[in-house]
C-alpha cells in the first residue's frame, strides 16, 4: 500500500502550481514552463480550446436566434453579468450565471466571472497602457494607500518583454505620463478625432489626444506567426473569441506556448479550496482542489504557487487558507488581507454631435478608439479630489433613412440612405482610492456550491469619486464646447463598482509587512513561496487599463521565483 501512496503523490506533485488561466495565469504558466518547471495550471471552469470552442465566432447576425438580444428569462439567470459591456447573446457562454458564484453584496457590487479556460482574457477590452512613475509614486505623494515598492524602471523591461509577445498596436507619443512601448503600427484616427486632438492641443499644453494602445496584431511579427496568430481582421467581434488570434488571449497565445514545452498540465473543472501550509517548513506545500463535476477533493503539491484567480477569488482563497500559524488567512499577520479594495469608475459619459467634415466618413471597422491620458493632479495637487481620470474619445457617422413613400418608392429610398451628423463621445476611467473600509471577507455561515464560504463584498463609491465625476463632466463639456461640438450631454450611467472587470487590491504590494501583504517581487511577506500577480496585488489603481501591468508583474515574478528556486531559497 505504501508504494501506491508514493506513486499517487508523485502524480500530484509539480514544480509549480498556477491558480487561474486568465491573462496573468496564462503568463505565469508560459514563463514557468519555458524555464523548465513542470507546472500544473488549475482552472475552475470548463475547457475552451482556441478556434474550435468559439461557437459564435463566424456567425452572421441573422444566424443568432434572437439577433444578439438575450431573452428576459435567460437574462435573469445572468442578472449581474448582463450589466457587463461584453454580455450579449453571442458571448453569454463566456460568462457565469449568478447561481454559479453566490456572494453577499453589503453594498451593490457587480462581480463578473468568466469560468472557462482563458477566463476573461476572451472577453476583455484589450486596451493596454503602461504605467509611469506618476502612477507608482501617487500614494507616496498624497499619502493615501502605501508606497509602491517598485518604480517604472523596475517594470519597464518586463513591459517590453510582454508587449513583444502579445502584439500591441500604438503610436510613440513621447508623453511622460504614458510611457511608449514596443508597438505595432497604430490604428488611424478619424478626421474628427484628429480635429479634436488639434483643438485640445491649441488650448491645453498638458492634454493630449492619442490613438489608443490595444492588444491587436496590425502587422504580425515572427513571434506572432510562431504562436499561430494572424493579423487582426477588424471584425470587432472580439468578445466571441477570435479564431484568427488577432487579439491576445490566453487561449490563443500563452497557454498553447506553454503546452509546447511539454511541461504544462492543464486541469479544468478545478476549484481551489485553500492553500496547504506546512508549519515546520514555514512554506506552502500545495493546494486543496475540489473537482466541480464529482465534488471530490484532491491535494496537489509544488515548491512554488502563483495565485492568479482574479482579485476577489485570490482574496477568497487566501482568507480560506487558515492554519494554526495563520488563523485569519495565509500571510495575514497584519490583518490587512481583503482590505483596501479598489476599482475603476466608469460612470461618466459625455456625448455630442458635430456638423463639420460632412464630406467625410469612416471606412470599415476599428477595434479601438482614441484616448486622452490623465491630466489632473499629475505634476501637483491642483483640485479638491485625489488622483484623476483618463478617457476615451470616439467618433462615428450614422446613416439617415428616408422612410417616405410606399412600395417600390419606399424600398428605393431605404436603399439610398444618407450619412448623418458626426457622433462623438468620451467614457471616463477614473482612479478610486483604496480604503480600509473597502473590504471583502468570508461569510461565517453562507457557503457556495462547493462548501466554500461565500465572499461578503463591501465596496462603494465615495465623495472623492463624485468629485472626479463632476470634474470630468465639466472639463469635457468645456473641451467639447471649445471644439464646436453641439448637443452636448453629460451622462451618469450609474454603473456599479466591479462591472468593468477592473477589481483590484486586498493583497497589496508594499515595503513593510506591517502595512502590506506582498513584497516587491509579489511574494507573500510571511510565506515566500506564494506569489500573487493578478489584480489583488495592486497597491493603487492608476487610470490606465490594468491588464498589461498584471502581465508584466507576472513575468517579472516568475523569473525571480525560478532564480530563487535554483538558488535553493525556495
Amino acid at each position: 500500500m505504501a508504494y501506491f501512496l508514493i506513486d499517487s503523490l508523485k502524480t500530484q506533485t509539480y514544480d509549480a502550481l498556477v491558480v487561474g488561466s486568465g491573462i496573468s495565469g496564462g503568463w505565469a504558466a508560459k514563463e514557468l514552463t519555458q524555464q523548465g518547471l513542470r507546472t500544473l495550471l488549475l482552472e475552475r471552469g470548463r475547457p475552451v480550446n482556441h478556434v474550435t470552442d468559439y461557437p459564435t465566432a463566424l456567425l452572421n447576425p441573422w444566424e443568432l436566434e434572437h439577433r444578439g438580444q438575450v431573452p428576459l428569462a435567460v437574462r435573469n439567470e445572468y442578472s449581474i453579468a448582463s450589466r457587463n459591456y461584453a454580455f450579449h447573446e453571442d458571448t453569454m457562454h463566456f460568462f457565469a450565471k449568478d447561481s454559479e458564484q453566490p456572494y453577499v453584496q453589503e453594498k451593490p457590487y457587480d462581480w463578473i466571472h468568466g469560468y472557462q479556460v482563458g477566463g476573461r482574457s476572451l472577453t476583455w477590452g484589450r486596451q493596454t497602457q503602461r504605467w509611469s512613475d506618476f502612477d507608482f509614486e501617487g500614494p507616496a505623494r498624497d499619502g493615501y494607500a502605501v508606497d509602491w515598492p517598485i518604480r517604472y524602471t523596475d517594470i519597464a523591461p518586463w513591459y517590453s518583454h510582454v508587449e513583444r509577445f502579445v502584439g500591441i498596436t500604438g503610436h510613440k507619443d513621447g508623453l511622460p505620463t504614458l510611457p511608449d512601448g514596443e508597438f505595432l503600427p497604430p490604428h488611424e484616427m478619424s478626421c474628427v478625432e484628429k480635429y479634436f486632438k488639434q483643438q485640445v492641443a491649441t488650448r491645453h499644453s498638458d492634454r493630449h489626444v492619442i490613438i489608443g494602445r490595444a492588444a491587436h496584431i496590425t502587422e504580425p511579427k515572427p513571434i506572432h506567426l510562431q504562436q499561430g496568430r494572424a493579423r487582426c481582421q477588424h471584425r470587432t467581434l472580439c468578445e466571441r473569441g477570435c479564431p484568427y488570434g488577432g487579439y491576445f488571449s490566453s487561449n490563443a497565445s500563452t497557454i498553447p506556448w506553454a503546452m509546447r514545452t511539454g511541461k504544462l498540465t492543464l486541469r479544468p473543472h478545478s476549484v481551489v479550496h485553500s492553500i496547504i501550509y506546512d508549519e515546520q517548513k514555514g512554506l506552502a506545500t500545495g493546494v486543496r482542489v475540489i473537482d466541480t463535476q464529482t465534488h471530490q477533493m484532491t491535494e496537489y503539491y509544488a515548491r512554488i504557487i502563483f495565485l492568479n484567480a482574479s482579485a476577489l477569488h485570490t482574496n477568497l482563497i487566501l482568507l480560506n487558507s487558515t492554519s494554526h500559524r495563520f488563523p485569519n488567512g495565509l500571510g495575514n499577520d497584519s490583518g490587512l488581507l481583503g482590505t483596501h479594495m479598489a476599482f475603476h469608475s466608469y460612470r461618466g459619459r459625455v456625448t455630442a454631435t458635430y456638423d463639420g467634415f460632412l464630406d467625410s466618413t469612416t471606412d470599415g471597422r476599428r477595434p479601438n478608439s482614441s484616448y486622452m491620458p490623465r491630466f489632473r493632479n499629475v505634476f501637483k495637487q491642483e483640485t479638491d479630489f485625489l488622483r484623476g481620470y483618463a478617457a476615451t474619445f470616439y467618433s462615428s457617422r450614422g446613416q439617415i433613412d428616408n422612410q417616405e413613400g410606399v412600395g417600390a418608392t419606399l424600398k428605393q429610398n431605404l436603399l439610398n440612405s444618407q450619412p448623418g451628423e458626426w457622433q462623438v463621445g468620451s467614457a471616463m476611467m477614473a482612479e478610486t482610492i483604496p480604503k480600509a473600509q473597502s473590504t471583502v471577507r468570508l461569510d461565517p455561515v453562507l457557503k457556495d456550491n462547493f462548501g466554500i464560504p461565500q465572499l461578503r463584498v463591501s465596496v462603494d463609491y465615495d465623495d472623492n469619486d463624485r468629485k472626479i465625476l463632476k470634474d470630468f463632466f465639466e472639463q469635457f463639456t468645456e473641451m467639447y464646447t471649445q471644439a464646436g461640438f453641439k448637443n452636448i450631454r453629460a451622462i451618469d450611467t450609474g454603473r456599479l463598482p466591479g462591472s468593468e472587470n477592473h477589481e483590484m487590491g486586498g493583497v497589496r504590494m508594499g515595503r513593510d509587512s506591517r502595512t502590506s501583504l506582498l513584497n516587491r517581487w509579489n511574494q507573500l511577506h510571511h510565506c515566500p513561496n506564494v506569489f500573487v500577480t493578478d489584480g489583488a496585488c495592486m497597491t493603487s489603481t492608476s487610470t490606465q487599463n490594468p491588464s498589461l501591468t498584471y502581465m508584466a508583474l507576472t513575468a517579472r515574478a516568475a523569473h525571480y521565483a525560478v532564480r530563487q528556486m535554483k538558488a535553493k531559497n525556495l
